[in-house]
């Protein structure tokens, strides 16, 4: 591999998950995994094999289907202990380039208050493990956690260690965002020049962002000689997050004279890799955010927008269209047909829709298009975000009507198809139409539940334009888990809705309820079948 080739390591599956609320089951991993190859990662971090049966069957799950040959590595995390480490090997072990990576702390704060060991037996573990992983996969990755605090004498000797126990790749983590970029540089610079062995493995970085420089500690790393960087798509993860893939690839890009370094990431990947894990984790991106954001290349200030229509470097230092973006409007109208609908959808990277999932997207379209005189790309993203990559319906929506203003009390009725195949219809009174639409919810849907978070946007601008609304419940039992829902309709009440039915969907999932099959649900007029129509009185 080239010298100046930068090694793209995605943990949003691991990293990413761990973030409070983000939490994914199988299938949105795969969905999220089969992304990111099209993204062009060279490392899928795909979970932590030994937390849960269930997520060692979602990572076995990635490597079977999205580590095939000419894929990406798939990884799994594992603590140094010869149990993880093992569940690790079963999970990846489909996958055509497995990686066992295996990580152990090493600064003394955590020696001493967690670890409770000393440097010696850590040591002596760090040889013992890694000879372990080596002697079931060939591509052994080993982390100092807690490296940036780590007395740099004593890092030498484990990273050492690892090399000589049979260590490919050696991750540095700055754990707990503490390091700045001169100091790291600093650190990996010393790592490069006294580490016996060093120039047989990859050097990793793996930075945190809770003083915000995540980014700049990456590639500060990254000018150093480390050639792998470790990053999450949005930049999600523990506390403050990771080092986002989008600006360290975008960063390395932009400013090649500076950086000299290159990756394989397909950057017009970028905005959809981006919305479909802000969806599917139901954290949602900032409008400010790098690269990725909502207002990443708006521009409402005058002088900007002069100096942009006289020409596009004044205020962009990067086109739209290289992350995905377009500067089209009106890409399909209400007189397209399926396969002008099919062939977009395609250019816009959607090539793994069946029949059935295009036909349910297209309908959706329709509908929108009878109401918008144009549907731009964003909304055809929302569309298929909303109508194929949803849970299975346990509860499916078949009807919304609300009657608010002022000085009235909202009132809203909802009717669903459960799961023994019967309409029920649940009416209630709310704060707002919202609040009363998810309490006409609860009636019916047989579940404790509390609203963590209700979170709605505009898809494009304008009147007609499409609303998208991310919704995460708690559930009330023991568990306390958190699932995220997703809407999206020109009706923000209808959008409330359907994400509020498509997070309980998922935690009547969780809980072991089947999916909504024949009666109500197939008989035509669920949302399946034909759009739902709300109807809001004064």
């Amino acid at each position: 591999m080239s010298g100046d080739y930068v090694r793209i390591f995605d943990t949003t599956l691991r990293d990413g998950e761990q973030s409070p609320g983000a939490t994914l089951d199988g299938q949105e991993k795969l969905e999220i995994a089969r992304q990111l190859a099209r993204l062009g990662v060279d490392v899928i971090e795909a979970g932590f094999p030994a937390a849960s049966p269930g997520d060692l069957e979602a990572v076995q799950c990635v490597a079977g289907e999205v580590g095939t040959s000419g894929g990406p590595i798939i990884a799994g995390l594992a603590r140094a202990t010869e149990g993880d480490i093992a569940a690790v090997w079963t999970a990846v072990q489909p996958a055509a380039k497995p990686r066992i990576h295996t990580f152990i702390a090493t600064s003394d704060i955590h020696l001493q208050h967690k670890l409770r060991m000393t440097r010696e037996q850590v040591l002596q573990r760090t040889s013992a493990m890694v000879t372990y992983a080596r002697s079931l996969c060939a591509d052994v990755e080993f982390s100092a956690e807690d490296g940036s605090r780590t007395d740099p004498g004593y890092l030498y000797e484990v990273l050492a260690a690892a090399i000589e126990a049979g260590a490919t790749t050696l991750n540095i983590p700055d754990t707990v965002g503490y390091a700045v970029p001169g100091e790291y540089a600093a650190l990996i610079g010393g790592i490069m020049e006294s580490v016996p062995g060093i120039d047989r493995c990859v050097v990793s970085v793996h930075c945190h962002d809770d003083l915000g420089m995540a980014t700049s500690n990456t590639l500060a790393a990254l000018q150093a000689g480390a050639r792998q960087a470790e990053v999450t798509i949005n930049g999600i993860g523990e506390r403050a997050g990771n080092a986002s893939l989008e600006e360290v690839v975008m960063a390395l890009r932009t400013r090649p004279a500076v950086y000299g370094l290159r990756s394989g990431i397909d950057t017009t990947q970028l905005t959809r890799s981006s919305h479909l894990v802000a969806v599917r984790t139901g954290l949602s991106v900032a409008a400010n955010k790098a690269v990725i954001g909502a207002n990443a290349f708006a521009h409402e200030a005058g002088i900007h927008q002069d100096g942009v229509l006289k020409h596009q470097s004044t205020y962009e230092i990067m086109r739209p269209e290289a992350v995905g973006l377009t500067q089209s409007k009106l890409v399909l109208g209400k007189h397209s047909g399926r396969h002008a609908f099919r062939k977009r959808l395609e250019e816009l990277g959607y090539t793994d829709l069946d029949d059935v999932a295009v036909e349910h997207a297209f309908n959706r379209f329709k509908h929108v298009a009878d109401q918008k005189k144009t549907v731009t790309e964003a909304d055809l993203e929302a569309i298929v975000a909303d109508e194929v990559y949803q849970p299975p319906e346990v509860y499916v929506l078949h009807g919304v009507h609300v009657s608010t203003g002022s000085p009235s009390i909202p009132t809203a009725s909802v009717t669903l198809a459960t799961p023994n195949g019967e309409y029920a219809t649940g009416a209630a009174t709310g704060t707002g139409p919202v609040d009363a639409v998810f309490s006409a919810i609860n009636q019916i849907v047989d579940l404790e539940v509390g609203l963590e978070e209700y979170v709605v946007h505009a898809v494009t601008g304008g009147i007609n334009a499409l609303g998208e609304v991310t919704v995460r419940i708690r559930s009330e039992d023991d568990t306390g888990r958190t699932y995220s829902g997703h809407g999206a309709d020109t009706d923000i009440i209808v959008a409330s809705a359907r994400a509020y039915v498509a997070a309980l969907n998922k935690m009547a999932i969780a809980a072991g309820m089947q999916p909504a099959s024949g009666g109500a649900a197939e008989e035509g007029g669920g949302v399946e079948d034909e759009p739902i129509e709300a109807a809001t009185a004064p």
